[in-house]
């Protein structure tokens, strides 16, 4: 072989080792991004009311049916699949999916992953909580506690023993006020208490000098009795206030919270250092919520309404309004060659008559 015929070997062999890399490059970018001759594989999760479940396996909702829309004007086949919330951005990062579609909050951590599209929905977080008992019951409840009768019944005791010295001391020099038996015992008991709440009722004093000396020592102690008993009613007065008294953000760290794993909220009671747990998704961390296991499960507003509007739980409600901000985008690959049609197809989609009467269908609100 001479040295030119090895030059054209050399030539070809280069260019067709370039073809078959060029090929292995672009066969998972033709995977993510199947165009109309293709079926794209679509992620999703329940997220009622962006993204459902029927009985029957199909999705609908808000999202769903935004994707549908757009599909459907730029002649994309699909099909979806069904993904954890980490899955559908990792899933799309890998190149598992063409694109991942629900409840999907545009965050800067989520940005170095994957594209998203514009996005089609802003909102907020809320807070869902237990329905606190009307007012007068909460007082009354958390005033007649246990803690509280027993405090009564120590101050009786107390009262029966200060009685009883007074008593004593009086029997034999004072009997027309201190007799004998439970008569002269209850007028003990009658002038320590009159003695301690400082009424001075003026129908029995002490005459002899160990009976003054009682008296003037438990005037003194029970100005100290009365302040600690008055405190302890304060306390309960202050504890039936918060009860069921969270109304926003700010009120979440005197609470028990949940949220769940890998979300926008999670993230945003993390920086907040607010304590939380994570649950799996929103039914099992509002079931915690109605059992007692938590005081306030912090999520997307929408969701959150959606659901406990939904179930008709006696139990739950929402803390009025909503916090911090949200946008809700579908995530492609990134650099992905779909993301400008997608755009014009979903702006398009959005500021149409459907698109109002599908948020006022399922969140009861006009866009």
């Amino acid at each position: 072989m001479t040295f030119t015929s090895q030059i054209k070997a050399c030539h070809q062999l280069a260019i067709g080792c370039a073809v078959i890399l060029a090929a292995l490059i672009a066969a998972p970018l033709a995977a993510q991004e199947a165009g109309p001759s293709g079926e794209m594989v679509i992620a999703t999760r329940e997220a009622p009311p962006f993204a459902m479940k029927g009985a029957d396996g199909k999705w609908e909702g808000i999202a769903i049916d935004l994707w549908r829309a757009v599909a459907a004007e730029r002649g994309y086949g699909y099909r979806f699949e069904e993904a954890d919330l980490t899955g559908m951005i990792d899933g799309v990062a890998e190149g598992k999916y063409a694109a991942s579609v629900g409840a999907l909050t545009i965050t800067p951590d989520r940005e170095e992953k994957v594209d998203f599209s514009h996005p089609f929905y802003e909102t907020g977080f809320g807070i869902a909580t237990r329905k606190s008992s009307p007012q007068w019951l909460t007082l009354i409840t958390n005033f007649f506690t246990w803690q509280f009768f027993q405090a009564v019944m120590a101050l009786g005791i107390v009262l029966l023993i200060v009685g009883f010295l007074f008593w004593l001391a009086e029997r034999k020099h004072n009997s027309e006020e201190f007799g004998q038996g439970i008569q002269g015992l209850g007028s003990g008991f009658w002038f320590s208490a009159v003695t301690m709440t400082t009424v001075g009722y003026g129908d029995k004093a002490p005459r002899t000098p160990m009976g003054k000396a009682i008296a003037l020592v438990w005037m003194f102690a029970a100005i100290l009795i009365i302040s600690t008993f008055t405190g302890m009613i304060a306390s309960s007065l202050t504890a039936g206030k918060l009860e069921g008294a969270i109304a926003g953000p700010n009120d979440l760290d005197d609470f028990k919270v949940g949220s769940i794993a890998g979300s926008a909220s999670d993230n945003w009671l993390g920086k907040e250092r607010i304590s939380f747990k994570d649950f799996a998704d929103v039914k099992t961390g509002l079931a915690a919520l109605e059992a007692g296991r938590i005081d306030a499960f912090v999520y997307d507003a929408p969701l959150l309404q959606y659901l406990v509007l939904a179930d008709g739980s006696e139990d739950l409600e929402m803390v009025p309004g909503s916090f911090g901000r949200q946008d809700y985008g579908i995530a492609l690959p990134s650099g992905s060659e779909l993301r400008d049609a997608i755009n014009v197809s979903l702006l398009r989609h959005v500021e149409s008559e459907d698109w109002r009467r599908s948020i006022e269908e399922y969140l009861g609100e006009s866009d």
